[in-house]
């Protein structure tokens, strides 16, 4: 067989659509994959003719252009958990109910409502993910107290939070106790704890735009497919992003925080280092 046909093993599963490459290596980590009835190792390669199983179920390509694949904007209603475990209660793929296998790429807090993609493209979530860097999210935050210039201001520079600093953002505010806030990063629950920092509880928080793609026209706990122009961007921008990513992640790593709350650079241990360039989440 020739090697042009070969692929790894995540990557296999991926884009069957049964979960990310990432899902897919714990899977493999996990001994619930077997190739022809033998567990194989992370890295392993797999041809057509070879038979996949996860759990007992044998996992099939998908056609190579992708028509088969789902891609899907959701606005999360509050309380739904984006997780695909079937067994927590409000979990985000019996919310849905779509007759393929889905999964969401990235997350959206508990308490926190709006937009998020789901697919059965495991590739996608894997490039998007590598990319998330790179790419503008919006919000609409409400905070418990008025807001004011300063808050503006701060925010908009960067504030310290998980041993880093926040890149630079657009802060506007709508009203007196709203404002909106895009974003090029994903660091867990940044919003509510950059807020936290500043002296703000964040009362309630949408997320109205990832990247081209807006909420706009979706009542909470409503989905839509995502046209094929909207998916040709998205492709195009995570094309051009993947090397803007890599060179931020590189960026947060050399960031030292002192414990005035001003970043300032520096050295820091190798291990503090890739804690800050690996501790990305989209969850907000």
């Amino acid at each position: 067989m020739s090697d042009l046909s070969e692929k790894r093993l995540n990557k296999y599963i991926s884009e069957s659509g049964f979960c990310s490459r990432r899902e897919a290596d714990k899977l493999i980590e996990q001994k619930r994959v077997t190739i022809n009835g033998k567990q194989p190792e992370l890295g392993t390669k797999v041809t057509p003719t070879d038979k996949v199983f996860v759990d007992g179920k044998q996992i099939h390509a998908t056609a190579d252009n992708k028509s088969d694949r789902v891609y899907i904007a959701y606005h999360k209603p509050v309380g739904i958990t984006c997780t695909t475990e079937r067994h927590i209660k409000g979990n985000i793929i019996d919310a849905i109910g779509h007759s393929q296998r889905i999964f969401p790429i990235g997350r959206l807090d508990k308490p926190s409502e709006g937009l998020i993609f789901l697919t059965s493209d495991g590739d996608i979530v894997n490039k998007i993910l590598r990319a998330e860097n790179a790419h503008d999210k919006e919000y609409v935050v409400t905070v418990n107290k008025p807001l004011n210039e300063r808050f503006v201001e701060r925010m908009s520079q960067g504030v310290p939070i998980l041993d880093t600093v926040t890149k630079p953002c657009k802060v506007t505010i709508q009203s007196r106790f709203v404002f909106k806030i895009i974003l090029t990063q994903g660091l867990n629950r940044q919003i509510r704890r950059m807020c936290e920092y500043l002296g703000y509880d964040v009362t309630k928080l949408k997320r109205t735009r990832i990247m081209n793609v807006q909420l706009a026209g979706l009542r909470p706990g409503q989905w839509r497919d995502l046209s094929s122009g909207e998916l040709a961007e998205i492709n195009r921008a995570v094309a051009t992003s993947n090397k803007t990513a890599v060179n931020s992640q590189k960026t947060t790593a050399a960031v030292k925080v002192n414990t005035s709350g001003a970043g300032q650079p520096g050295r820091s241990s190798s291990k503090r280092q890739n804690r800050n360039a690996t501790r990305k989440s989209v969850s907000r």
